[in-house]
Parts: C-alpha cells; structure tokens; sequence
C-alpha cells in the first residue's frame, strides 16, 4: 500500500490515452514481436528506474517481445484501469495494490493464473500472500512486493531521552512522546489522520471497519469508537504533533521525521529509500523499526499491503501467453532481490530473502514485524471502505465535527458500498 504520492494528473492522462491499448497492439502481428503494456504504479523517482532495468533485462532474453512501459501515479491507477478495462482497452499487465485485485476479478478483468507459466512457482511464495491474490477460489495476481506498516524511530533521539525500548502500547507511547520533548525539545510523535493509518488502531481493539464473515458493519461499534478515540487522543499532549489536515500531510509528517524534528511515526517500507536520504538516517543504523503499539484488547498488527501482478482477461491470446512469461519473470527470486537491493522493498518469497538482502537494516527491520501484519477479507469492496473514512477522520481530527457524528456518516457511507450488511 502507498499512501500520498503526488503526480500530474494531466500529463499521466496524456500518456494513458496513448498507452491503454494492450489488447489491440500491432504488435500481436504474427510476423513481428509482441508488444504488451504495462502499467507499473510504484514510485517514478526511487522505484521505477529498477523496473525499467529490469524490463530492458527481459527483452534482451526474450527477442520476439517488447514491453511498453507506463508509470502510472498510483493514486490515479486503480480508477484508470477500470475505465479501461471497462472499455477493452486496459494494459496486458497491472501492478494492482493487493486490495484492488479481488475487485477486478470480480469484474472479470483479470485472467485466472492457476496452472499457468506465471504461477509456476507458486509454493515459494508466502501462502498468506497468495491467499490475498484469490478470489473465490482462482488466484489472480502474482505477489511482487509486500508490505506492512511499523513504528518507525530515531534511536538517537529515544537513546537522548532516556528510552530503551520502542514502546509496546499505545500509552508507552504517550510516555515516550514526552519524554522526547522534555529532553530533546522535539515532538516524539506525529499521527497521520489518513483512514489506512489508523487501522492499526482497530486491529489494537480486536476489530475492523466490517466482520465480512458475518456481513456486518462495525465501524460505528463500541470498540471501534475505543479504537478511533485513541487515535485521536495521539494528537494532543506534550509531545504529540497536532493533526495535519492539509493535502500535503503525507509529505509534512514525512520530512519532519526523516531530518530529525520528530521522533517517531508510523510508516511503511516504501519510504525506507527516502528515510535514508534524510538527515536524521545518514547513519542507517539509527532507524528503529518495531511493530505498531498494541491497544488496550493487547493485540497489535498493522495491514498486510503490497502489489501483485495481474493479466488483463481482454487480452488476445499472443499477448497473455507473452504477459505471462513476463510477470514470471519480473517474480522470480533473482528479479525480486534485485528489486530489493535497489529500491528497499520487500520481497514475497523466501528465497529473494538472501543475505545481501537481508543486510539492509530497514528490509530486514520491517521483515522482522511482518508477522505481526493481518491479511484483509476476501472482500471486493474492502480497499474501498476507507475512502468514507478518509473523508470523515480529517474532520473529527481538526475538530470540525465529533467522534461520533464522524463515525456515522462513515457508517452510512460505506453501507452502500456493500449494500446486504448490517449495522
């Protein structure tokens, strides 16, 4: 899951249009190379040269096919896709965030991989991640990075206050937050009022935003509101950073906490490339990395994030056989530790895990809390629901409306998102 990424909507629209033409290429002429489209949504600037490499590599072994590269904004990407898909004119290849991908099997947009050339490794892949790529039983995505949020810490700043150990509850926190600014004069803390970020929190009271087993909406229950209460009870207090409401919230809380103004966040591994470009991190040693504080019910967990491969179902069959080949490709282990020395993400087979891999102290600091993660339902709509919350957590956090009044319009919202639920 990445959260914030700015881009230009209008010059990505421009290089869409011109792009979403997977299943109609010239090149599924059958005197000519194959030319598939791929539309990759990780970070243009820190991941994308990779994956171009990568894409070049791949070429150069496989001469019959050509890969039309599109960095697509990540944030524009799931909208797009489904226009184009919906009007047969989608990319061959997607990089889908692990929640869209039951969606758009469920659409009929992506083709089945069980039994295919891409999934041929299959059982070097973490089951709970293949798990996430299924949808009634057919599994539609190949797992390519995965992820997870953590507590992420200055250790030289904790080490200046007195602090030992990355707090294991929510109220250490509040502590420890404290401390910090009494003796180091910087806040230890600064939230995110982003819906993603504060499903840590629901986890830490033994709930979520629905119970999709019993077809239930829980986000307006009494645990849930305990869970929302405590992220906002994080925005006030010595120590504790108020909530930043601003479009540019993302950036803000991240800048601070990579040039050393603030102590401690929470973050996932796609920003590790851009926590060492701070200064607060020269050292990589001095992130602290550990696993989101746990609420009062004493569960903590965070999120299981990332992006599979997916292949377009409207595809002709020259270019799935050709995409096929391709995803294998890009998943395999060598292309995954690859990935993982160049961009600092983490790979989803354990035998990308190498020890040059696993040398990288944020890698090997975020793989440490992966255990802790929790897969989201075999829900369609699930990624969705956190777009009412989005709307509603800014408001209650700057003070524009109550917990309360919050909590149900989010609950309203997201009825008609999974309309045959119950309150």
């Amino acid at each position: 899951m990445r959260r914030g990424i700015a881009a230009s909507a209008l010059v990505a629209s421009f290089a869409l249009a011109a792009t979403a033409c997977g299943g109609s290429d010239s090149g599924s002429k059958s005197d000519g190379p194959v030319t598939i489209t791929w539309w990759d949504t990780s970070n243009a600037t820190n991941e994308a040269p990779t994956y171009k490499a990568l894409v070049q590599q791949f070429e150069a072994a496989n001469k019959n096919i050509k890969v039309k590269y599109v960095d697509v904004p990540f944030d524009q990407a799931q909208n797009k896709f489904d226009t184009a898909a919906g009007s047969k004119g989608a990319p061959d290849i997607l990089r889908s965030e692990v929640g869209w991908t039951p969606a758009f099997a469920k659409k009929g947009y992506f083709l089945p991989l069980d039994g295919t050339e891409a999934l041929a490794d299959q059982a070097s892949f973490q089951p709970n991640l293949i798990k996430q790529a299924q949808y009634e039983g057919k599994t539609y995505g190949v797992p390519l990075v995965t992820d997870t949020l953590a507590l992420v810490y200055n250790k030289a700043l904790f080490k200046k206050a007195g602090i030992a150990d990355a707090p294991k509850t929510w109220d250490e926190l509040k502590s420890d937050a404290a401390k910090v600014k009494a003796k180091t004069g910087v806040d230890g803390y600064w939230g995110s009022t982003q819906a993603y970020y504060a499903q840590s929190f629901l986890y830490g009271e033994g709930t979520d935003t629905v119970d999709a087993a019993a077809k239930k909406i829980t986000v307006n229950s009494a645990p849930a509101k305990k869970a929302y209460g405590t992220w906002l009870s994080l925005f006030s207090g010595k120590g504790l950073h108020k909530a930043d409401t601003t479009a540019d919230a993302y950036a803000h809380i991240q800048d601070a906490f990579v040039n050393g103004k603030v102590a401690a966040i929470v973050q996932g591994p796609w920003e590790i490339t851009n926590f060492y470009k701070g200064s607060a991190f020269k050292d990589k040693g001095n992130l602290g990395i550990a696993t989101v504080p746990a609420g009062s019910a004493g569960k903590a967990g965070a999120p299981t994030g990332g992006h599979n491969l997916s292949v377009y179902a409207g595809s002709d069959k020259a270019h799935q056989a050709a995409a096929l080949k391709f995803v294998k490709f890009m998943t395999s282990a060598k292309s995954q530790e690859t990935i993982a020395l160049k961009n600092s993400t983490l790979p989803t087979r354990g035998d990308a895990y190498t020890a040059q891999v696993k040398a990288d102290p944020g890698i090997a600091g975020y793989q440490g809390v992966l255990s802790a993660a929790q897969p989201r339902p075999a829900l369609p709509e699930y990624s969705s629901l956190w777009g009412p919350l989005d709307t509603e957590l800014p408001k209650i956090a700057g003070g524009k409306e109550s917990l309360d009044a919050g909590l149900s319009n989010a609950e309203l919202a997201i009825a008609k998102l999974v309309p045959g639920f119950s309150k």
